[in-house]
Order: structure tokens, then sequence, then C-alpha cells
């Protein structure tokens, strides 16, 4: 089973300073069929004004993702990191018992995009942890390259979470498979660009959500930048 998630449908929030897609449930955006598909509860596709970011906040028990599309983002938080997260880089933060951060654009002139992903841990409490890592633009291009999972496999980000994260980068005749167990589910994030997934077509801004599916197949893309998760049940 294979289902359309139309980019419009998705919740909005214009505060000003920040414009905010919601794909599942969030904050004032309430929908009672979407809160979340498997242990993936949160793609917030997000667009920080210059000058503007997230004050000091709080997190537990979740496992926190950014994915750059283009500006800067800079973090800090109450383990002592300072970073700057661009384009191609992913940072993974393990929130566990309880940590402090914040998320600013610093640019003067330029707005920051970003997509921000919380994942349900396996296992709670765990002490906090912070990761960052670069993929470029070569190691997603044609294929779907391996940003996070539970054991960190192929250099990816090391998530106390049950799911793989994919990203890939397809056009023209370029094509991506991945084998779906059983008992699994997968979602598909099409950040911009068209293709389609197991012969659904998407736009940007699309998601397409399988259950019982035993293989996903990327055809068809033009100018694509994708996120693949293969998600416990």
């Amino acid at each position: 089973m294979i289902t359309l998630r139309p980019s419009p449908e998705r919740g909005y929030a214009d505060h000003g300073w920040l414009k905010s897609y919601h794909s599942f449930s969030f904050a004032g955006y309430y929908d009672p069929q979407h809160m979340g598909w498997g242990n993936l509860r949160v793609i917030n596709e997000d667009w920080i004004a210059p000058g503007m970011g997230f004050g000091t906040h709080g997190h537990r028990d979740m496992e926190i993702v950014t994915y750059v599309l283009s500006g800067d983002l800079a973090h800090q938080d109450s383990m002592g990191n300072v970073a700057s997260i661009l384009p191609g880089e992913v940072q993974r933060m393990s929130a566990g018992t309880g940590v402090q951060h914040s998320e600013f654009n610093h640019a003067p002139n330029d707005t920051t995009h970003l997509l921000q992903i919380w994942l349900e841990p396996d296992v709670h409490g765990v002490v906090p942890s912070y990761e960052q890592k670069t993929f470029d633009a070569v190691a997603k291009q044609g294929r779907l390259c391996l940003l996070a999972s539970p054991d960190g496999a192929q250099g990816s980000v090391h998530i106390h979470a049950n799911v793989r994260l994919y990203a890939g980068l397809l056009n023209a005749e370029q094509t991506a498979a991945l084998a779906l167990a059983a008992e699994r589910k997968a979602y598909v994030h099409l950040v911009r660009g068209d293709l389609r997934v197991n012969g659904l077509a998407l736009h940007t801004g699309d998601a397409a959500l399988l259950a019982d599916e035993r293989s996903l197949a990327l055809t068809e893309a033009q100018d694509a930048e994708v996120l693949v998760f293969d998600l416990a049940a």
C-alpha cells in the first residue's frame, strides 16, 4: 500500500521570522490522521529569516536530525557544542535525559532553509550526545546514501532508533531502489524536483507513505533531491 501526502495538505505556520510546513501534527497544527508514521514523528520544513532563530529550549528522549538545504544554521547546546550546520551536513542530537539548545540564522541577508526530523528512540534515558557529518553531492548523486542508522553503518550518524535514513540526488535516467522487510514501513519525502515512487508521481514537498511493500523504486526523476526512511512499524 502506498499513500500520497501532497505538499499543500501539510500543516503550515507563518510566524513572520519563521515559515514552517509540518508533515505531521506539531505545535498548533493537529491532524489525528497524521500523527507520525512508524517511529517517524516530525518532519518540519523551516525557513528562518536573517538574524532570527529559536532561543534556548529543551528536548528529552527524542532523536533529532537536522538537514540544511540552504543557508547556515548556528547551533549551541548544554553539552558544550557550538557548531555551524551547512548544506550537505547532517546533525544528529540524541536528547536522552534532557538537553537545552538554540538554533539561529546569523546571516544578515540570507534565509536558512532546513528540514528538522524527530525520530522516536528505542531506549529512553540515554546520555545526551551530538554528532555532525558531511555528505556531499557526490556521495548522494545517482544513489541512496545512508545518512543515519542504529549502527553507524557506511559512515552514517548513529541514532538510538530503529530507522535507516537515506538521501539521494537523482536526475534523467538515474534510478534508485531499496528492499523493504515485510514488517517495516517506509516514508519518502521529496525535497525538490519530481520523481515516481513505485509508479506514484511526487512533486516538490510531496511525500509517499508505504506499508506492506517489499521494495521501493525511485524512477523518472527530474532534478530530484529525496529523503527515504526505512522505519519500524
